[in-house]
């Protein structure tokens, strides 16, 4: 929304499920992981805090952020997120079995 290109972090068209790809117990690949996600999280954070309203918009016609082209709202895509968080926080505590090693507890 905020008008920037910026590039995929893990996930490229030629491996779209690189999600998941180098989760290892490394204490280094976790920490860069917690790092890129922190930034992620404050650039977010500041964006929703200069927005003059939820009800912004910005056009995803070109289709580059899955939302099916078209206007996508601050609003929608923050509750979005909300549901994205709460739908996959189980694949964390498969990040989680992948970093420690540690299965079914």
């Amino acid at each position: 929304m905020a008008g920037e290109d910026v590039p995929k972090l893990y996930c490229l068209s030629d491996n779209p499920d690189g999600d998941f790809d180098g989760a290892v117990a490394d204490p280094v690949v976790v920490a860069e992981a917690l790092e890129t996600w922190r930034a992620q999280v404050d650039c977010s954070t500041r964006f929703v805090e200069i927005a003059a309203k939820l009800d912004i918009t910005a056009d995803d016609s070109q289709k580059k952020h899955g939302s099916g082209g078209g206007l996508m709202w601050l609003r929608e895509i923050m509750v979005g997120m909300i549901e994205q968080y709460a739908r996959h926080m189980g694949r964390a505590d498969l990040l989680r079995e992948r970093i420690d090693g540690r299965v079914g507890q």
